[in-house]
């Protein structure tokens, strides 16, 4: 939502605006780096996740589990371990339904941290390990679908390897 605008002063937008793909960072979780597609159809975000494991810590629920930053490898493994919000029927593009960890998640896109409700699901076979859902978006996010990679981008040979070279 565009500020208001002061005497003579053309209104300034309140939001950062993001190309359709940017790449991230998962600070809570130790990944610097992951290219992720902002997607303003998907409501949650979701992340790439495997090896999941439930456990109960002071009476709360947790969830261990697994994550491969790099797209078409399964090399530098992270391993984390977050509360569980919820589980939820999560519903794909090509219709398919299956129940999800939700866990709250650090991200940083552009420069800018938001806390972004993150679904646990197996993103291998996708073209992005990581979504940006709208409701991380709307934290003062807008997205041009005609713009790739606004925000800093890791050094040459961290993208080059992420592009399995």
């Amino acid at each position: 939502m565009p500020a208001e605008p002061t005497g003579d002063q053309p209104p300034v937008p309140s939001y950062t605006l993001a190309g359709w793909r940017e790449w991230v960072s998962l600070p809570g979780i130790g990944v610097p780096w992951v290219k992720a597609k902002l997607d303003t159809g998907a409501r949650t975000s979701a992340i790439h996740a495997f090896d999941l494991v439930e456990e109960r810590v002071d009476g709360e629920r947790w969830v261990s589990f697994s994550i491969h930053p790099w797209q078409g490898t399964d090399e530098d493994a992270v391993t984390a371990r977050c509360p569980v919000v919820d589980v939820r029927e999560v519903r794909s593009s090509s219709g398919h339904a299956e129940e999800r960890y939700v866990v709250p998640m650090e991200v940083t896109l552009l420069e800018r941290t938001v806390t972004a409700e993150m679904t646990l699901s197996r993103r291998d076979e996708m073209g992005f390990r990581m979504l940006v859902g709208r409701e991380a978006l709307r934290q003062g996010f807008a997205v041009d679908p005609g713009r790739s990679y606004l925000g800093p981008r890791p050094p040459l040979a961290v993208r080059r390897r992420n592009r399995g070279r």
